[in-house]
């Protein structure tokens, strides 16, 4: 999840590091620009190849549900996240509270938490046999029927589900903006007698608007490649109907053209927003500007602030985490632990070879655009950061596409010239998963080692080369110890994305590998939260540690 917040920051513009001849490693980036663009390539030929009777089905059948639920879904989850992260970084940013340290930090934890786990445990607590509904009719002496409770299981349960987890990314854009904007022109409102209330949405959430939307353009993508949630809920998406497509249909090209259409949908909605901002400018006139003084609150002021700042972190967080734990300590995954522990490593084997695997090939290509650049190298980084975008079911079908015409044309020319049958040697396999993993991940590695490098001066090359040093020696002697930090950055972002990846996890992984992600996937579906827990909450502590870095980097910024 966090992986979005280094997405959305532009790196200050340094003097590039030129050696006089670019090596062979220089031009890989080239070679991983085609790479990681191939499943985007593979999915856009095969959806080409025309409608088939799998895809006429569902364009009569399911298809106008998908796009009104995908609609509706998206709308909610930009309206209820953009309104709590919003309000919630205005409040810490601009007044001053008991216990605003402390939740200015709490409102980054429902980043821990998939949103498809918070889903399992909001139905599980509100079913008519869970124990909200329980302890009621215990209370009230009711029967089921004789009250009303909302059903969690719909469309705009889900939304909330989702809202309460994406907000943190709108949360820390908008804080970051609010602190940078002009404070005489937040003085000027007050002066002119607007309260904080209509300085927020007169003056400051106008100017913010770039955070606002590059927020609420993350959470967006997150929804529209949300499945376990969905799924869950019983809401049709587009995400679910790829699945379906591909497994229940066994139609390849009809999942490759509902991925077009999700893809349609996510590119949509960044061309409406830049097209709706014009060529308006949000940047302040000048930077000497004095510091913001906070507004002190005390009684009822004082009272709503705590209560709208804990509200999100209650609902996003400690609710589920405490469910989750008191499951794990009274029931917890019956399996004993030498069979609980093959899910476990197989989910820290793959994220840790697909942290290092892409923390290398980052590091590679942001160095080579530093020291050799070219329009080239800059445009392939680009394009290797496009896997962003793309959805797990869709990068799932896009690598099983390719990698299954390779297998099949292999498989027939070794039968051909010498009798053998190499059946599938890359489908469905480790090295396939890892592969998807790299596509959707890598930009998250990428953006976080070039902010990195970004911060380092031209000059402390230039004095190694000075001293004697060849371009290898004074990277790895001078730059690269400098840009530790971004590179175990990169690595835990990397690391714990993939360890809650879902989508991708369920189509590409070999027969009978299962991770921590697809026990609970599998348990949950069958209602058996209690013994879903133990996973669980593996994940969710395993989510705390990118937490843990921003809230190190905020502090350190403020």
């Amino acid at each position: 999840m966090v992986r979005n917040i280094a997405l959305a920051a532009t790196p200050a513009r340094t003097p590039p590091v030129r050696t006089r001849r670019a090596p062979a490693w220089a031009w890989a980036s080239l070679v991983v620009a085609l790479l990681i663009g191939a499943p985007l390539l593979a999915v856009l030929v095969t959806a080409a190849t025309g409608p088939g009777a799998s895809v006429l089905h569902i364009a009569a059948t399911t298809l106008p549900e998908m796009l009104r639920n995908s609609a509706l879904l998206a709308l909610l989850v930009a309206v209820m996240a953009g309104s709590a992260g919003a309000v919630s970084a205005w409040i810490v940013s601009t007044c001053e509270f008991r216990g605003r340290r402390v939740l200015e930090v709490a409102l980054l934890l429902p980043l821990a938490m998939p949103a498809y786990l918070n889903g399992y445990v909001y139905t599980w607590l509100f079913d008519v046999a869970g124990p909200v509904q329980q302890s009621f009719r215990d209370l009230t002496g009711l029967r089921y029927g004789q009250y009303w409770v909302p059903e969690i299981r719909s469309l705009p349960g889900a939304a909330l589900m989702l809202a309460m987890v994406l907000y943190p990314y709108v949360y820390l854009l908008c804080r970051s903006a609010f602190l940078q904007q002009s404070v005489c022109l937040l003085e000027a409102s007050r002066t002119l007698g607007h309260g904080l209330p209509r300085t927020f949405l007169h003056v400051a959430l106008p100017l913010a608007r770039p955070a606002l939307a590059a927020g609420i353009a993350l959470a967006l993508m997150e929804t529209l490649a949300d499945f376990g949630t969905v799924q869950h809920f019983g809401v049709r998406t587009f995400t679910t109907g790829i699945y379906e497509a591909w497994f229940g249909m066994d139609d390849r090209g009809a999942a490759a053209q509902l991925a077009v259409g999700l893809l349609g949908c996510v590119f949509l909605l960044l061309g409406l927003e830049r097209l709706s901002r014009g060529g308006r400018r949000f940047h302040p006139t000048t930077t000497r500007q004095p510091p913001l003084r906070p507004v002190v609150l005390h009684g009822a002021k004082q009272a709503g602030a705590i209560l709208a700042c804990a509200l999100p972190v209650v609902l996003g967080f400690a609710i589920p985490a405490g469910a989750l734990a008191m499951l794990a300590a009274t029931s917890g995954d019956p399996l004993d632990t030498r069979r609980f522990l093959p899910f476990a490593v197989n989910s820290l084997m793959l994220s840790g070879i697909t942290a290092l695997l892409a923390v290398a090939i980052a590091a590679m290509m942001a160095w080579a655009v530093r020291m050799h650049p070219s329009p080239a190298r800059a445009f392939a980084n680009r394009v290797a950061s496009l896997g962003y975008a793309l959805p797990g079911s869709v990068i799932a079908v896009g690598t099983l596409v390719p990698f299954g015409v390779f297998d099949n044309a292999l498989d027939a020319w070794m039968r051909e010239r010498f009798g053998v049958s190499t059946g599938l040697l890359l489908s469905g396999t480790m090295a396939a998963l890892v592969f998807a993993y790299l596509v959707r991940f890598l930009a998250v590695a990428l953006s976080a080692v070039e902010s990195g490098l970004a911060r380092l001066k031209p000059s402390f090359f230039a004095a190694a080369r000075v001293l004697g040093r060849t371009p290898g020696q004074a990277v790895r002697e001078v730059e690269l110890p400098l840009a530790r930090g971004a590179l175990l950055t990169a690595a835990v972002l990397v690391f714990v994305d993939t360890m809650k990846e879902l989508p991708a996890t369920l189509i590409v992984r070999p027969f009978d590998f299962d991770t921590l992600a697809v026990r609970i996937y599998n348990l949950a579906s069958d209602e058996r939260l209690a013994e879903a827990s133990t996973a669980a909450l593996l994940i969710v502590l395993v989510g705390l540690l990118p937490v843990a870095a921003l809230t190190r980097a905020m502090r350190r910024a403020d």
